[in-house]
């Protein structure tokens, strides 16, 4: 077992750094596994180190003689704990990994690695699809993921395509007679990743009105960045959620504001591109 005491009685440059490093960890595991998700398992997680810690430091003030059954109890509870959440959450730590090995979030195929031309036309698609679904009342739920951060358990809960975003293959994926059309559509770039796709639902209470696409719909962006679209089955109204917040009666101005800023090929995202690409010349030549 570690000696927590004597760690504190010896501190030094090399034992600040120790904690640094050890604190630093504990960091990087709440960032890309607990923020915002898995609260309850971070609590728990927290909670058996701190006892665990706290179990071997009092019994460590009596020189390893008190405490001895606790201890134990401790140490294999601990390792149970662990084992447990690495069995239950394994798809997740894939994920993180999967992160770490490709940050940006960028797909070994390439297929958000489209040009601003390919973008702007798989807006106009999106915008005539939504728009003949609503007049049809015709329900559907698009979920647009330029950084990849859906996890590959949605992805593979459906149908994969890998198809060119056309606004004629939307609009026969969501056909009540296909049997795809209950799920949604995974978007990168100009592709179609995925259809058929079952969403996590949000827990928070919603408007009585909002059926299940709408919660999945706000369920998905509460844990992703990603843009939610969906077309009422039952309104043809037009929606948009994004950070968990959603915006109902789209216009198709409006709705072609948030798919573009989605894409990062509005205005204000191009300007904040051009920005960034100046900030780096102008540092390679200071």
């Amino acid at each position: 077992m570690y000696n927590f005491v004597d760690w504190i009685k010896n501190i030094d440059l090399y034992a600040l750094i120790d904690g640094i490093i050890a604190l630093t960890f504990v960091i990087l595991f709440i960032i890309f596994f607990a923020y915002k998700r898995h609260l309850r398992v971070l609590c728990l997680l927290t909670s058996v180190f701190v006892l665990d810690i706290l179990v071997q430091v009092l019994a460590q003030l009596h020189k390893g003689e008190a405490l001895t059954l606790a201890r134990y109890c401790m140490h294999y509870f601990t390792i149970l704990v662990l084992v447990v959440v690495a069995v239950v959450y394994q798809n997740d730590f894939k994920s993180i990994f999967q992160k770490l090995g490709n940050p940006k979030g960028l797909s070994m195929f390439g297929e958000n690695m489209s040009s601003d031309d390919e973008l702007r036309e798989a807006t106009t698609e999106i915008l005539s699809a939504c728009q003949d679904m609503a007049k049809q009342d015709v329900g559907a739920i698009i979920i647009i993921d330029m950084n990849g951060d859906i996890q590959d358990t949605i992805i593979e809960s459906g149908t994969q395509l890998g198809a060119v975003l056309t606004a004629p293959l939307l609009e026969s994926i969501f056909n009540t007679k296909a049997p795809l059309h209950d799920g949604a559509v995974v978007v990168r770039g100009n592709k179609i990743v995925a259809a058929g796709c079952f969403l996590p639902l949000t827990q928070r209470n919603v408007n009585k009105a909002m059926g299940t696409r709408h919660r999945a719909a706000i369920g998905i962006t509460e844990e992703t960045d990603v843009l939610s679209i969906v077309v009422s089955e039952e309104t043809g109204i037009i929606s948009v959620v994004r950070h968990g917040e959603i915006k109902r009666y789209m216009t198709m101005d409006k709705l072609k504001d948030e798919i573009e800023d989605a894409y990062g090929i509005s205005m204000a995202a191009l300007a904040r591109r051009e920005e960034k690409k100046e900030k780096k010349h102008h540092g390679r030549f200071e």
